[in-house]
């Protein structure tokens, strides 16, 4: 975990100066939360790219947060999203869950670890937005089969999440009630100082919690005073979006899981998925009914049952149980049956 919190941190520090910041309040920390998406859309629109983009949803009534490791405007895959876009075209069902196109490659075991972003253009305001998640591991093999199956859930929820936000159908009271805040409370004087002193420009965002306060020159106070609450910062962050994602048609469908090595950082090869709202509702569907207490817990795929060795909850789980049980049982009705023929 922490090795995988090192790699983040080193990606994010290639496109964003991160500085701390003091906060006094919980809505001081929600806002800065808030401020650090709206630099990070900010950054995006500048330089193409942006790294640890923070976005709220609310889905089957449950607020859901998500942090997108990549925002860009480079499509992963141009073939894949050729044969998506003929098909949406076409009018055809889009590809199921099972049909996904993948494509997998390995850089050269001599590959520069931590290869700086690459220069982007400022992109131009037809360009799509493409999201990326990066996914630390110990090993140099990539995962295949029913393994990738959270990572293409997490990169379609985000999708989705994303989608929300910059249609502005997002209810913010309801993401403010779920954390106990008072959207309309003013940022405390310090939070607010510290904010209006730093030059805020689109390479600057984003910046952390602390207790050292920053000294650069104060370049956009009237900014910040006329948004010095969550709802007003909210409202700011809404406009941001729908700058930068006019419509839902300016998200690329095709998505992306980069691999990288713990150890060093290097690119251990990427897969690429096209978005599929279809899979998604009925995944969300899913487990919901659990989260809302509707369905009992499931045990993973056979496929994926050398999961249960690592997990913490093995001892108690019952679903692992009642197949011990279960299998001891049909060992014993074929040891009857054969006694029986016998």
């Amino acid at each position: 975990m922490r090795q995988g919190s090192r790699v983040h941190k080193v990606l994010e520090e290639q496109v964003h100066q991160v500085v701390p910041i003091q906060v006094k309040t919980k809505e001081d920390g929600w806002g800065l939360r808030i401020w650090n998406t709206i630099q990070g859309l900010r950054t995006l629109r500048s330089t193409g790219i942006t790294r640890e983009l923070e976005i709220w949803g609310v889905l089957h009534g449950q607020v859901v947060t998500g942090i997108l490791d990549e925002l860009s405007y480079t499509c992963p895959d141009p073939e894949l999203e050729a044969h998506v876009e003929t098909k949406r075209s076409e009018g055809k069902v889009r590809m199921p869950s099972n049909q996904k196109s993948v494509k997998a490659f390995y850089q050269s075991s001599q590959a520069a670890p931590f290869d700086a972003p690459p220069s982007i253009s400022v992109p131009h305001p037809q360009c799509k937005v493409y999201i990326a998640d990066v996914k630390t591991r110990g090993s140099r093999h990539l995962p295949t089969g029913l393994s990738l199956r959270p990572t293409y859930m997490q990169l379609m929820l985000y999708h989705r999440l994303l989608s929300n936000l910059a249609a502005n159908n997002v209810d913010a009271s309801t993401v403010f009630d779920r954390y106990r805040l008072d959207p309309s409370r003013a940022f405390s004087d310090a939070f607010v100082a510290e904010l209006a002193s730093l030059q805020l420009d689109s390479h600057e965002a984003p910046i952390e919690p602390e207790q050292v306060p920053s000294s650069s020159p104060c370049h956009d106070v009237p900014e910040i005073l006329k948004h010095n609450s969550l709802l007003q910062l909210w409202s700011l962050m809404i406009q941001e979006f729908m700058k930068t994602i006019p419509s839902s048609e300016h998200i690329g469908h095709i998505l992306k899981a980069e691999f990288r090595s713990q150890r060093d950082g290097a690119v251990l090869g990427t897969k690429s998925v096209a978005h599929n709202e279809e899979v998604l509702d009925a995944y969300l569907d899913e487990e919901m009914k659990w989260w809302k207490g509707e369905r009992a817990a499931k045990g993973v795929e056979i496929e994926e049952a050398f999961k249960c060795r690592i997990c913490e909850f093995a001892d108690v789980c019952d679903w692992r149980r009642a197949k011990v049980d279960e299998a001891t049982e049909k060992h014993r009705q074929r040891s009857v049956s054969k006694k029986s023929e016998h």
